[in-house]
């Protein structure tokens, strides 16, 4: 071969290591949380996460995505889903390892950590797969709305055997649960859905209408909501019937989405289909926003998951990567920016484990409003995570061939998915203005950290203020919760992150003295430090 065509200085990729106690904040985090009972399961989920095969997976699912097949060979209508086997051995470790059961089946102290940790780890493979597992742990709080439903369903979902295939749900040997919430005329207001459920003699429901985004069609039940004669309405609507026969779900076409490639998207109608009520008529909205808030801490759990993975790919490429005469990782400013991307994920991932504990500890007035908070702030930051990661990697980041296009597809959707960052903001504001305790819960844990650091003390004392000054709070909105994330973390930071990580965060969040970009930290940020805890270690 020709010399023009030697391969040099180009980085090995970021393969066969463990993505778990390489990520030393997560580590931290579970240690800190009453979860350290799970670390040696946790490793050995990193160790595969990591893996040359896993790695592959992740990337085969996305590359040949799902295909819609509307009827059989014969002509029969099936409304099937067929996935590349890649998803399939994705979906298998993630259901065996318990990431859509463990926090319920086996509810020990820091159990809900544990699980955010592990739907963490197994995330670095990719993200689509981790939907359907969310949307059954997350439908767990909602069917106990009903005590025959739940005895009915959790069984089947709380199965540690992955059963692909529609059949009858009784005859498999574990099942899955999705959601039906929005429609095309409303979206996140769901109260507008037009699809209605009429009371049939037998003691179901029939459902005529349509969904605008149903992920995951082949789940073998899924919570929807449908307006009955006393208003919007939670619904069991299961793919297959007891008998056997197919309900009616016709899908109509599977969305070409912007990022999110491996999971089936779809556009289901409704035409006289079986549902069981869940929940009183009129209270739809009240029973499944308890699916809904835990598929928001996994939207948090995804994005600090996605901005880590960025770090670490970015960190590896500039360890292995030399130009003009150094490697990057030695060049200083090149250092600026990483250290600064590794602060914004370490304060996400210190976050998520906070909040996840706050689930295992049943604090729901703190849960009320640091849910919502956490979940508008990692995922504002994550897309901005991923563009200045992949812009680390120069032309190479942006070649689907490397792993920084699929991270910044991906990037923008868990902004999305349980609602908008405005959506978020708002659902904060009512729940300070309904809740008081929840504000209390809020600043009292805060407050764990007051006099720790100035710049932190400052800054809540600023937020006080904020608060207190009522006029025009929704167009302050965004503004006001930004503010308490960014107290949040920095409080969290100052009391569990080593100095160097918490200090250089109070210095540029919010002491000011930061840029609006990237790479913008104060002289004084100890970035070889930060490096060095940041940085996978590999081999």
């Amino acid at each position: 071969m020709a010399d023009t065509h030697l391969v040099t200085n180009q980085p090995p990729p970021l393969v066969d290591y463990d993505v778990f106690t390489t990520d030393l904040a997560l580590v931290e985090g579970v240690q800190r949380h009453q979860a350290a009972w799970a670390l040696d399961l946790l490793t050995d989920l990193g160790h595969r996460a990591g893996s040359a095969q896993a790695q592959e997976w992740g990337r085969l699912a996305n590359v040949y995505p799902p295909r819609l097949v509307t009827h059989d060979r014969y002509g029969h209508r099936i409304d099937e889903v067929e996935f590349h086997p890649a998803w399939h051995e994705l979906m298998t470790v993630a259901i065996e390892s318990g990431l859509h059961s463990s926090s319920w089946t086996d509810p020990k102290p820091g159990a809900h950590v544990a699980r955010a940790a592990a739907f963490a780890v197994w995330s670095h493979t990719e993200g689509g797969h981790g939907c359907p597992i969310s949307m059954t742990h997350a439908a767990v709080p909602a069917l106990r709305a009903d005590a025959a439903l739940a005895a009915e369903w959790e069984p089947r979902l709380m199965s540690r055997t992955y059963d692909p295939g529609l059949r009858v749900p009784a005859e498999k040997a574990g099942c899955l649960a999705g959601m039906g919430m929005t429609e095309k005329q409303g979206g996140s207001d769901v109260r507008t859905n037009t699809t209605v459920a009429t009371p049939a003699t037998d003691g179901t429901y029939r459902l005529t209408g349509h969904k605008w985004f149903t992920s995951a069609p082949m789940c073998d039940v899924f919570l929807v909501l449908a307006q009955a004669p006393g208003g919007l309405t939670c619904f069991v609507v299961p793919r297959i019937l007891p008998d056997g026969t197919r309900n009616t779900f016709r899908i109509q076409r599977l969305k070409d989405k912007l990022g999110n490639k491996s999971n089936a998207s779809s556009e289901p109608e409704f035409d006289d289909t079986v549902g069981w009520r869940l929940g009183d008529e009129g209270a739809g909205v009240r029973t499944i926003i308890e699916m809904v808030t835990s598929t928001r801490l996994d939207c948090v759990i995804g994005t600090a998951t996605l901005m880590r993975e960025a770090v670490a790919q970015a960190t590896h490429h500039a360890r292995h990567r030399q130009a003009f005469g150094r490697y990057l990782a030695d060049q200083p400013l090149m250092r600026m920016v990483l250290a600064d991307l590794a602060i914004e994920s370490e304060a996400a991932t210190t976050l998520m484990t906070r909040l996840a504990a706050a689930v295992d500890d049943e604090e729901s007035a703190f849960k009320r409003v640091g849910l919502a908070v956490g979940t508008y702030w990692v995922c504002k930051r994550g897309p901005a995570v991923a563009a200045e990661a992949l812009e680390c990697f120069g032309g190479n980041g942006f070649v689907e061939d490397f792993p920084m296009a699929q991270i910044y597809r991906e990037a923008p959707l868990n902004s999305i998915w349980e609602g908008s960052g405005n959506v978020n903001v708002l659902d904060v504001l009512r729940g300070l203005a309904r809740t008081p305790e929840a504000w209390e819960a809020f600043r009292d844990e805060v407050a764990l950290a007051h006099g720790a650091d100035a710049r932190l003390d400052a800054a809540t004392k600023a937020l006080e203020a904020e608060l207190a000054d009522t006029a025009d709070i929704e167009v302050r909105a965004r503004r006001v919760v930004e503010r308490m994330a960014l107290v949040l973390q920095g409080s969290l930071l100052v009391r569990f992150a080593p100095h160097f990580v918490a200090d250089a965060f109070c210095a540029s969040r919010l002491g000011g003295d930061w840029g609006h970009a990237f790479g913008t930290l104060p002289p004084s940020a100890d970035t070889a430090a930060i490096l060095e805890r940041a940085t996978p270690k590999v081999g």
